[in-house]
C-alpha cells in the first residue's frame, strides 16, 4: 500500500490561482480508487469508504471521512477543508518562529466572523470587546505571544475589573483565553497563560423600576399627543411591546399575516435569516388590549397587503425620553416594556411557566423566576393585606 499511497500522493496538485483540483488517477489505480464529481473527493472502493484528498499550502492532507454515503461524505470534507485552512493560517503566523498576539487574534475574528452558528449581534458585540480588551492593554497586539505570562494576565484582570461590569469583563476574559487558544494550536505556545486572569462574580441584578398602570396610561396619550408626524406610530409600538412582551428585534418583523384574529394569537418568526433570539418561532395571545388595538390598527390600514409590517417605526425611545421628561417619571426602554408585559402578566395571577413561554425562554421559567419574581410596592401592599395571623380579613380585601 505504501507505493500505491505515493502515487495518490500526486494525484492532487494546486493550480496557479491556489484553488485545489483532482487530477484524474493514472490507469492502473482505477481498480482501486474511483473518481467523483466533486473536486478533492474520491472513493476507495474496496471499504466503499470516501477519502478527502487536498492540497493546502504545498501540504497533501489525506483524510478518510468515515462514510459510505456521499451526502455526508461532500459535508465532511467542506469541515475538511475548513479546519485544515484554519490550522494553515495559524501555522504561517508563526512560520519564521514568532506570532504576536496581533496574529492570533486576527485568526480567531476570522473564525468568528465565518461561523454560521453565531448570529450577527453576538459577532457585533464581540468586536465590541476585542476594541475594549486593546484598549485595556495598551502594546498588546504586538505582544509575541509566547513571551506573554500568567502574571501579565493576572495584573491586567484586575485592573480591568475595577473599571468595568462584571459582565464585560467576564466576556473579554472569555476572548483572551480564545485567542490564545489559537496559539496553542498553532504551536506558537504550550499553555494558556490567560486561565490565571480572575473572572468577577457577577452582580445582583438591579431591581427594575417601572410605571405604575395610572403612570403607563398617560406615557402612551404623551407619546400618541400629535407633537410630530410619528407620534401615532410610536404610540402604536409602546403598546405593542407593552400588550406583547416581544423584544424590539422581534416586533419590527410581525406582519399582518402573522396576526390570527380569530385564534387572537400572534406569530413571532424574529428576523428573517437569524430568527429570534433563540432561534425558535413561538405564539403569543392578544390580551384583551392588543387586540383592540391591532383591530383598531387594521381597520384603519385595511388595504395593506398581508406582509407589510404591523409596525410602522422600528424604535421610538426619543418620544419615550421626552414624555417621560414631561410626565417626571423614571426613564424606561424599549427593553423595560417587555418587563412591564411580564410584571402585569405575574401580578395578574398568570403563572411563571406560562409567562415565560409567551416571552420565548427555554428554561421553563427559571430566568423568569429570577428576573420578575419581584413583585411592585403597590401589588404587594395588597397581597400583605391578605396575610392574617387571627381573627378575619378585613371585608374589602379580595
Amino acid at each position: 500500500m505504501t507505493n500505491r499511497q505515493g502515487q495518490l500522493d500526486n494525484l492532487i496538485l494546486q493550480s496557479d490561482t491556489g484553488c485545489m483540483t483532482t487530477i484524474q488517477p493514472p490507469p492502473e489505480l482505477d481498480s482501486d480508487w474511483q473518481k467523483t464529481p466533486y473536486s478533492n473527493l474520491l472513493r476507495y472502493k474496496p471499504s466503499r469508504t470516501y477519502f478527502a484528498r487536498i492540497r493546502v499550502k504545498g501540504k497533501l492532507i489525506r483524510r478518510s471521512l468515515k462514510t459510505e454515503s456521499l451526502s455526508v461524505a461532500k459535508l465532511r470534507l467542506a469541515d475538511v477543508e475548513k479546519s485544515e485552512r484554519q490550522k494553515a493560517q495559524s501555522l504561517s503566523a508563526v512560520a519564521g518562529g514568532k506570532m504576536t498576539f496581533g496574529d492570533a487574534l486576527a485568526v480567531y475574528e476570522k473564525r468568528l466572523q465565518e461561523n454560521p452558528a453565531v448570529k450577527p449581534r453576538t459577532k457585533e458585540y464581540y468586536q465590541f470587546r476585542i476594541i475594549a480588551l486593546l484598549k485595556s492593554w495598551p502594546g498588546l497586539k504586538l505582544k509575541d505571544i509566547s513571551r506573554i505570562s500568567p502574571t501579565e494576565c493576572l495584573e491586567w484582570s484586575l485592573k480591568n475589573a475595577r473599571t468595568c461590569s462584571s459582565s464585560s469583563h467576564n466576556h473579554t476574559v472569555s476572548l483572551l483565553r480564545h485567542v490564545f487558544a489559537v496559539a496553542i494550536e498553532s504551536g506558537a505556545r504550550y499553555d494558556n497563560p490567560a486561565l490565571s486572569a480572575q473572572r468577577t462574580k457577577e452582580r445582583t441584578r438591579k431591581v427594575i423600576q417601572l410605571p405604575e398602570f395610572t403612570q403607563f396610561q398617560q406615557l402612551v396619550a404623551e407619546v400618541l399627543r400629535p407633537v410630530n408626524g410619528f407620534a401615532q406610530s410610536a404610540g402604536e409600538l409602546v403598546q405593542f411591546l407593552a400588550y406583547g412582551g416581544l423584544r424590539i428585534g422581534e416586533a419590527k418583523y410581525v406582519t399582518w399575516r402573522d396576526c390570527d384574529f380569530k385564534r387572537s394569537e400572534i406569530l413571532v418568526r424574529g428576523h428573517p435569516e437569524t430568527g429570534t433570539k433563540n432561534s425558535e418561532m413561538r405564539l403569543i395571545p392578544m390580551i384583551p388590549d392588543m387586540k383592540k388595538l391591532l383591530e383598531g390598527m387594521r381597520t384603519e390600514r385595511a388595504d395593506e397587503s398581508p406582509e407589510t409590517p404591523v409596525m410602522r417605526v422600528w424604535e421610538c425611545q426619543k418620544s419615550i425620553d421626552r414624555a417621560i421628561k414631561l410626565l417626571r417619571i423614571k426613564r424606561i426602554t424599549h427593553h423595560d416594556l417587555r418587563h412591564l408585559f411580564a410584571t402585569r402578566c405575574i401580578e395578574s395571577g398568570v403563572d411563571i411557566p406560562t409567562v415565560s413561554r409567551w416571552l420565548g425562554h427555554k428554561d421553563g421559567g427559571a430566568l423568569a423566576m429570577k428576573t420578575y419574581g419581584h413583585l411592585r410596592n403597590e401589588h404587594s401592599q395588597q397581597m400583605a393585606q391578605k396575610v392574617m395571623f387571627s381573627g378575619n380579613p378585613p371585608a374589602n380585601v379580595v
